[in-house]
């Protein structure tokens, strides 16, 4: 993929150069982590697996073979040790301790499957190795809906889409297009503790029961989520949204087996080279076009600084020992810039950075109705625990009214299917996702999602595992509304610009 010439300030070069020669050293800057190199999760259990594969080769065998010709995309011959592209907001960066990769010798970057597609399909360092919707949508108008990245099995809203024309496409391909999302059918799980009693899909994928659901209690669930990036892995402490995953390892089989309708797995090798990539890169944003250098004036921005991040599962978790270690000070990478003298310019825009760090760490959050929770006093730290990171340090997947289809503060999920939900024990939930609830069965489980690493947000909008925030500002917004914080318009501004520098 070609890419674009960017001109940077010559601070910002000589460093881009120191960092490129202690990558030739053979990597002497290792991430200080103090933990295993892989998260495993050896208590999830991998019972969705054979009907989420089974279905995607259903779905070749029947529809998607229509995919079969289109050529594969082109890589780059290399990932360097610095890569910096434009975003939004300014530059997004990745930096390998390790020095740069190979594509031609990573399986992280060649086609296994059957539809043209690889894992840099769908994650890319632009979007923060993920997909954001502007970038979906350009690569939709340059191909012609071609690119691989368009492919029936998930990209469409149904692998029964019609893709004949060019209008077809538009249609097949719009939740893609507008919202970055991807279609993920996982099966209903055995003995569950709630029926599907009604769905709304203006789809119908989920209601046709060649592609669907048979009965309230049997068949595929569709369902539209934001794929997650591919990078800070080292960090991360639940795999998938749902948390379905039980190691980087399987994540990587199942992802070819699925998205790229792979018919055979991968080899342990394959794997190991898929996941030694992921886990050794770390992405953020490097420069703001406000701020400018998020790494000057003694503040620790980009990636370098977070790839030196200490972490370990638990470190600043909440609940551990009572809460008795827990900080809600979880940002320090702008501390410094609240001591920048006032001013215009520059200076004047660190200082709202500065400002949204001290929101972030300190704002007292009244935390009510959310399950996973207690009802009780805290901060966005409470949730977002790991330092210098934002996500939670333990695997906590939580409900906080992402997926209801009810009143969503502010929230846009108009385009989804709406899914009503009976329990056992009587309650109802109207969703336009189950969440965690379609792995474990649990009605406890219902709406359940974990958060995700706070970093490289610039460049992967829209936000939310439904895309049903277009902004950081929505994002805001919605939390402003949803727990009643009361931060004010200055309050808001600098909290977002604050969320763009991360």
């Amino acid at each position: 993929m070609k890419q674009k010439s960017l001109t940077y300030p010559r601070p910002l070069l000589l460093r881009i150069l120191g960092l490129a020669f202690v990558s030739l050293l053979g990597g002497l800057l290792q991430p200080a982590l103090e933990q295993k190199k892989n998260v495993v999760d050896p208590s999830q259990n991998v019972d969705w697996a054979a009907g989420a594969i089974g279905h995607a080769q259903k779905m070749r065998n029947s529809f998607t073979r229509r995919d079969v010709g289109q050529s594969s995309q082109t890589v780059p011959g290399n990932i360097p040790s610095l890569e910096i592209h434009s975003d939004a907001s300014g530059r997004v960066a990745t930096f390998q301790p390790g020095g740069p990769t190979d594509t031609g010798h990573n399986a992280f970057f060649q086609n296994l499957g059957t539809n043209g597609r690889t894992c840099f399909s769908c994650h890319q360092p632009q979007d923060g190795w993920t997909i954001s919707a502007a970038s979906a949508r350009a690569r939709f108008e340059a191909s012609g809906g071609t690119d691989p990245l368009f492919r029936l099995i998930d990209g469409a809203t149904c692998p029964t889409d019609d893709v004949s024309t060019a209008s077809a496409k538009q249609r097949a391909y719009k939740l893609l297009i507008e919202k970055g999302l991807i279609r993920v059918g996982i099966p209903l799980p055995a003995n569950s503790q709630f029926q599907v009693t009604h769905v709304d899909d203006p789809y119908g994928c989920n209601t046709n029961t060649v592609t669907g659901l048979q009965s309230p209690t049997l068949g595929i669930v569709s369902i539209y989520r934001r794929p997650l990036p591919s990078t800070n892995l080292r960090f991360d402490t639940a795999i998938m949204w749902d948390g379905r995953e039980p190691s980087f390892e399987s994540q990587s089989n199942h992802a070819t087996l699925i998205h790229a309708e792979a018919t055979d797995g991968l080899s342990d090798d394959q794997q190991a080279e898929v996941v030694a990539f992921e886990t050794g890169i770390f992405t953020a944003q490097i420069f703001d076009n406000k701020a400018h250098e998020l790494h000057a004036a003694r503040a620790t921005g980009g990636p370098e600084a977070l790839s030196q991040q200490k972490f370990f599962v638990g470190i600043n978790d909440p609940f551990v020992d009572q809460g008795s270690n827990f900080s809600p000070n979880i940002f320090d990478l702008y501390k410094p810039w609240l001591d920048l003298p006032a001013a215009r310019g520059e200076a004047q825009d660190r200082k709202s950075v500065a400002r949204g760090e001290e929101v972030f760490n300190t704002t007292k959050i009244n935390i009510t109705g959310v399950a996973g929770l207690p009802d009780m006093a805290g901060f966005c730290g409470t949730c977002h625990d790991s330092p210098n990171v934002g996500n939670h340090s333990v695997k906590a997947p939580l409900n906080i009214g992402i997926a209801d289809a009810g009143n969503n503060n502010g929230l846009d999920v108009s385009d989804l299917p709406v899914f009503t939900l009976k329990c056992d024990d009587g309650q109802t939930f109207v969703v336009t996702d189950p969440g965690r609830a379609l792995i474990t069965g649990n009605c406890a489980d219902i709406g359940k999602f974990k958060g995700p690493i706070l970093r490289g947000l610039a460049a992967r909008a829209p936000y939310f595992h439904n895309g049903s925030a277009a902004t950081l500002m929505d994002v805001v917004n919605f939390y402003n509304q949803r727990f009643g914080i009361g931060l004010t318009a200055q309050q808001k501004d600098d909290l977002v610009n604050f969320l763009k520098t991360l």
